[in-house]
């Protein structure tokens, strides 16, 4: 088993529903939730698209990197998620943030994921499930949500009903 660490995000329909969904199917498919952060209401990147509801969850698997993505975006599918324009709304994003304490590469994924760093949305949840220094990056959420800022983020509360 190793340690992965999966960024939730939804911005159309009932979106608190859309990441309770996706907590669900990801454990049914025998991916072992083992800390969830709260959802957090955050602006859309880009601007012009209705707010996102964000989360991060800390969990166990067995699958691969990529076999971890497959899932990812056979849950996408299951929860309505077609394909559209790159950073435009969506019912549901399923993002892996951390596969175990290294790096990976391929045509198809890049971990940990290149963005982090810059994303306060992925930042704020990943500090509550993720409190000390980030695999690879070396520092923790916190240190690197101080940089970003935490204009535009709002704390809802918990994710799991």
């Amino acid at each position: 088993m190793v340690r992965v660490v999966l960024a939730l995000g939804s911005n159309l329909g009932d979106r608190l529903g859309n990441l309770r969904a996706a907590l669900g199917q990801l454990e049914t498919a025998g991916v072992a939730v083992s800390a969830v952060s709260s959802a957090w209401e955050t602006a859309p990147v880009p601007a012009g698209q209705p707010p996102f509801l964000n989360a991060a969850l800390v969990a166990e698997t067995d699958l691969a990197p990529e076999a971890l993505l497959d899932l990812a975006k056979a849950v996408e599918r299951a929860l309505g998620r077609r394909p559209s324009r790159r950073w435009g709304p969506r019912t549901i994003d399923v993002d892996i943030l951390f596969h175990g304490d290294g790096s990976f590469r391929s045509e198809r994924l890049t971990i940990p994921h290149p963005l982090i760093a810059e994303r306060s949305f992925v930042l704020a949840p990943l500090a509550e499930v993720l409190p000390g220094p980030l695999p690879v990056l070396g520092r923790s959420a916190l240190e690197l949500l101080e940089k970003t800022g935490t204009e535009g983020l709002r704390r809802l509360g918990r994710l799991r009903a």
